[in-house]
């Protein structure tokens, strides 16, 4: 009984663990996909730096750190 306990408790940590690392490779994902978004916009050269962080939800200083990313 004691094992079989142990066992089921294990699983359900293992599946409690596979649902956060999916929850974080998708926000990661969503994370990347935006900051393409936004070098894609700086490379075009037509948008400010706070309209493309009003378009994609980051943070003035992350743009703008992109941007200098860019400028390398």
């Amino acid at each position: 009984m004691l094992a079989e306990n142990l066992e089921n408790w294990a699983q359900q940590e293992r599946q409690v663990g596979i649902q956060e690392g999916e929850k974080l490779g998708i926000e990661k994902g969503e994370k990347l996909g935006v900051e393409k978004t936004a070098r894609n916009l700086l490379k075009l050269g037509v948008l400010s730096d706070e309209q493309i962080s009003e378009a994609t939800g980051l943070a003035l200083g992350e743009v703008a750190k992109l941007h200098t990313e860019g400028q390398r």
